[in-house]
């Protein structure tokens, strides 16, 4: 996925990181590449990096608000190796994990057009074409939700989005859904501490073959 940084498949996209390099000339402001195990056991969908998290140090995740409840709950479940990210040399690393997004490059305002998670899809295909069976998918968001569809061949809207649901895909692939842990939905309470645990408490259940949750298959 190496070519993946040099990537201006879209236009508006690649302007903007443009003008973001000249005024942060210290930031990543470049498409961010997925960070953790090659062969991981459970595979974590953003939506895209923000502007001074991902898009600064260059690690999903890393360096905002986002990802402080994200990396907290990977540690308490022996995904990570420390509760914080910070920076892309702070020495953290997954276990069985990796992070990734549905769009790689930041847009404006947080707000990526529906042609550009179209256009970022192949690379997320790639992803999940190389995943191992019975590896775990967790989309945070509806947006990451539709990506992971898109990604398997099938119409964004074949399966539902909903906190805390689960999913089988072909090549017995299961998607969880949680919402996504931004700023707003933490500090609003729309998502919690304990609903987010909870979530990955199904999936450490499935990956030690617990059935966790009702699930829906796709046609």
């Amino acid at each position: 996925m190496s070519e993946l940084l040099d990537c201006r498949r879209c236009p508006r996209l690649a302007s903007f990181l443009d003008e973001v390099k000249l005024e942060h000339p210290d930031y990543h402001a470049r498409p961010v590449l997925p960070f953790g195990d090659a062969a991981p056991r459970l595979l974590i969908v953003g939506l895209a990096p923000g502007m001074h998290g991902a898009n600064r140090t260059g690690r999903p995740f890393t360096g905002d608000h986002a990802g402080i409840l994200l990396y907290q709950t990977l540690h308490r479940f022996g995904f990570a190796s420390k509760p914080e990210s910070i920076s892309v040399d702070d020495g953290l690393f997954l276990l069985g994990c990796r992070i990734t997004n549905a769009v790689k490059c930041l847009p404006p305002q947080n707000k990526p057009e529906t042609a550009e998670i179209r256009l970022c899809n192949d690379y997320l295909a790639e992803e999940l074409a190389g995943l191992p069976e019975g590896t775990a998918i967790l989309a945070l968001g509806s947006i990451a939700h539709q990506a992971v569809l898109r990604a398997r061949g099938l119409k964004p809207t074949a399966l539902k989005f909903g906190h805390a649901l689960r999913h089988e895909l072909t090549g017995k692939l299961t998607l969880f859904d949680s919402y996504h842990c931004s700023r707003y939905n933490t500090q609003t309470r729309r998502l919690t501490t304990e609903m987010f645990e909870s979530v990955f408490s199904d999936i450490h259940k499935h990956l030690n073959g617990v059935n966790p949750c009702p699930m829906s298959t796709s046609e």
